[in-house]
């Protein structure tokens, strides 16, 4: 059973994934149990992410549906093992929601992170500063004690692009580089790390110009992530007042990733998004 009790999002990723090639090739999770000789029960909470599967039976499993590529296989396999993986946030855990650690453990796997954001810096180019403006001043109310933590969380994400572990893009609204929501100095401060963030060879800043019209309004902010060698989308998050929502649905998926070519094409290219930063700062 994953750690904690609850589905990860490595182990609902590999359950997912097995339920598709099992609908694939229209067998029901009774027959899929008689191929790994074992109750409907725990098919059903292998695809749920609430078990995770053996790899004797995702080897089982994978040949029933016709799957024999191996690097499927291997994938899987990998993901069965890193499920109850220990991430560096687990160090704290208590002081974090369950579905940010899921976000957070979505970004420690990906291959490419693309981030869509019309209010606020991301979290993955926030300096401290406006990191703990942002937390302090939010709606949601975070204790003293508290604040220095989720900082220092956020340090800890922004490590996974210092180290060249992924390709970042992030697509900004003009307002979030032209209309502060702290401080003048603390603003400054802000643009001029994306600026130079945005000299690494595996991020990509773009921003939306105020001309490209409704485009902007097409969306609420969202974070897309894949976890191949192509930048296929494999899970989305959007948060919210109350948390942070993971979707997975293909549909979803479908939706999200034509929603950001289109922010993608009406934003300007990243050196004229470099230029509109140098010329707000």
């Amino acid at each position: 059973m994953p750690a904690g009790g609850r589905p990860t999002v490595r182990s609902r990723r590999l359950g997912a994934a097995l339920r598709r090639y099992r609908l694939a090739v229209k067998l029901d999770q009774p027959q899929a149990a008689e191929v790994i000789a074992a109750h409907q029960t725990r098919v059903s909470r292998i695809e749920t992410g609430h078990v995770i599967a053996r790899p004797i039976e995702i080897r089982a499993m994978l040949k029933a549906y016709g799957v024999d590529e191996p690097e499927v296989r291997e994938k899987l396999e990998a993901l069965a093992k890193q499920s109850n993986r220990r991430g560096w946030w687990l160090q704290h855990a208590e002081h974090l929601r369950p579905d940010y650690l899921d976000h957070i453990a979505l970004e420690d796997d990906a291959t490419y992170i693309r981030e869509w954001q019309p209010v606020l810096v991301p979290g993955l180019l926030q300096t401290p500063a406006y990191a703990e403006a942002i937390i302090t001043e939010g709606p949601n109310y975070v204790a003293p004690e508290r604040v220095a933590q989720l900082v220092k969380v956020r340090e800890g994400r922004q490590a996974k692009i210092e180290e060249g572990g992924a390709a970042y893009t992030a697509i900004l609204w003009e307002a979030v580089i032209a209309h502060p929501l702290v401080s003048v100095e603390i603003h400054r401060e802000q643009l001029s790390a994306i600026l130079e963030v945005g000299k690494r060879k595996n991020v990509t800043v773009q921003v939306l110009p105020f001309s490209a019209g409704a485009v902007a309004g097409s969306t609420y902010a969202f974070s897309s992530f894949s976890f191949e060698s192509e930048p296929t989308v494999e899970a989305v998050t959007m948060e919210n007042l109350r948390g942070t929502s993971v979707l997975e649905d293909p549909e979803d998926l479908a939706a999200y990733a034509n929603a950001y070519d289109q922010l993608r094409s009406a934003a300007l290219a990243p050196d004229a998004s470099a230029r509109l930063i140098r010329s707000a700062l």
